[in-house]
Parts: structure tokens; sequence; C-alpha cells
């Protein structure tokens, strides 16, 4: 049933990187619990006791029963199952901890000295600082091609993402890295790998490498993106014009970042006060403070 429901639900209404994810999942956590059993003789306590059993990686439990239920409603659909005997229904999902790590200014320098110091490939190093320059996803960068980039236009136009077709913002510093990288003949990818024609595979193995040299080994390269919208909020920037850069196609996913957002209220106030506290220290009066006429 596991092989019938990867060709028949998975691989013909999904992408390629989600097919990949469930094809994991049930080869690693699902069938070895599960396996040897009829999916009909499957009960709830069954899987119940493969959710418990992960408790200790409540994504990764919870991630599983999804792949398990969409399995048993694919069951239901083509008649294995009756209707309505999802064994998954009242099994009741982990809360999970939503991780959101950003990069201070410190920090950022001392990735910056760990960039520039890896002796590694330059394509790992290009599509990290990538990932920084543009707030972009890892598949983003590792799956674009030298013919979506308009270099005048500074952006890349990417038939396909999470979201769809998106416009991918390429600004001066990512222009800067693209112009830097050298293109390998033969291979339309920007971040080329080992295999001829390929892109590269595993940008993990040496971004662990430079994190460590960094001092940063709880930094994920996700958290390069939160940093890219972390930045753009206290910057100012408001949610819409973030969302669009990340390419959200829901206004809520962005409003994890409200409260980063600069106070426009307290900037203008803090500035006032600056002008006030600068003319009394110098016993003058600032020139840029006006007396007002009056007493309002």
């Amino acid at each position: 049933m596991a092989v019938q429901f990867l060709s028949e639900e998975v691989e013909t209404k999904c992408k390629l990187s989600t097919v990949r994810e469930y094809r994991r999942r049930l080869t690693c956590v699902v069938l070895p619990a599960l396996g040897k059993k009829r999916v009909i003789d499957v009960t709830q306590r069954d899987i119940a006791k493969l959710h418990h059993d992960r408790r200790a990686t409540p994504t990764e439990a919870n991630h599983a029963l999804s792949a398990i239920s969409m399995l048993f409603n694919f069951a239901e659909r083509i008649g294995v199952l009756p209707h309505g005997s999802n064994p998954c229904r009242h099994i009741v999902r982990y809360r999970q901890r939503h991780h959101e790590r950003f990069l201070s200014a410190d920090e950022m320098g001392r990735l910056g000295t760990a960039l520039a110091a890896h002796d590694g490939s330059p394509y790992a190093v290009a599509a990290i600082r990538l990932l920084l320059f543009t707030g972009a996803r890892r598949n983003e960068i590792l799956g674009l091609r030298w013919d979506w980039i308009d270099f005048e236009r500074g952006e890349a136009r990417l038939p396909d993402s999470k979201t769809g077709a998106k416009v991918l913002h390429l600004p001066p510093p990512a222009l800067a890295v693209l112009a830097e990288l050298p293109r390998v003949v033969g291979n339309p990818h920007v971040i080329a790998g080992a295999v001829r024609g390929a892109a590269l595979a595993d940008v993990e193995r040496p971004w662990r490498a430079i994190r460590k040299a960094a001092g940063l080994e709880d930094v994920r390269l996700h958290d390069l993106r939160h940093s890219f919208a972390s930045i753009a909020a206290s910057g100012g920037m408001g949610l819409p014009i973030i969302c669009k850069m990340l390419g959200h196609t829901q206004a809520q996913t962005t409003q994890r970042y409200a409260h980063l957002a600069s106070d426009p209220v307290k900037a203008a106030a803090a500035t006032v006060a600056g002008k006030i506290a600068a003319a009394m220290a110098d016993g003058k009066p600032d020139a840029s403070v006006v007396r007002l006429r009056g007493g309002r």
C-alpha cells in the first residue's frame, strides 16, 4: 500500500522535494514500525504508539503522523478501507517549538570571516552568501540557473518554487557574488556540483564546517532567511514589502516578524528628544529646534 500511495498519490500530485520527503518518512519511520501489518489491520493504538515513541522529536513525530494519515485517506478513496475509518483521527499532535534564530551584526561579521577563509567549494560559499543577500529558500538558490537571471533588472525569474513561479530579487551584493562566480561549461546551474551538468547536492556539510569556524553551531541555513527578514523588519520596512521579498503567499506567515518592526512613532519621539537633549547639553538652542508661539 505504501508503494501504491507514493506512486499514485504523492508522485503525481506533489513537488519532487515533497515526494522525497514522504518517501523518507515512510521508509525511515513508518514502515519499520508498521510495515509487517496489512493496512486493514493497523489500529489507532499502533499509530499512537509510533507517535508516542518519537515524542523526543515532536516535529518528526507529527510529520510521520501526517504521512500515515494521508496514506489511510488514500486507502479510503480507492476502496481498500471503509470511508471514515482512518485510525489517525483523534490522535493529538505534539506542540512544536518554532525555531527562529536571527544573526546579530557581530555574528554576521564572524560568518563573513569564516566564509572568506573557507577553502572548500566556492559554489557552496556562493550559495550561503546568496541566501544571506536575498532571503531566498535553500532550494531556490541551489536550483538557480544562469538563464533565469536578468542582470540588468537585478532579478531571477524562477519558473517554480515552494509557492509557484516567483521573481527572486537580486540586490547589488548578490549580483556581485554572481559576477565573480565561474560558470561551468555544459552546466546550466549557478551553484554547480561535482557531477557533470548537475547542481550542488549537499550544502549542509560545508555549512556545518563554516558555522563551526564562525562559532555559530546552533544556526541553521534557514536562519539566514530569518535574519534577512529580521533586518528588513527592524529597519522599518513594512510587512507587505517583506512578504513580497520572501515570496510568502499568506500575510500571516510574515506576521511572525511584526514584533521586530520599528515603531515610527517611537523613532520620531527619539529624534525629537535627542535634539532637545543635545541643545540642553550644549547650553545653546539647537537650530533645528523651532520655538513655538503661544502656550501649546
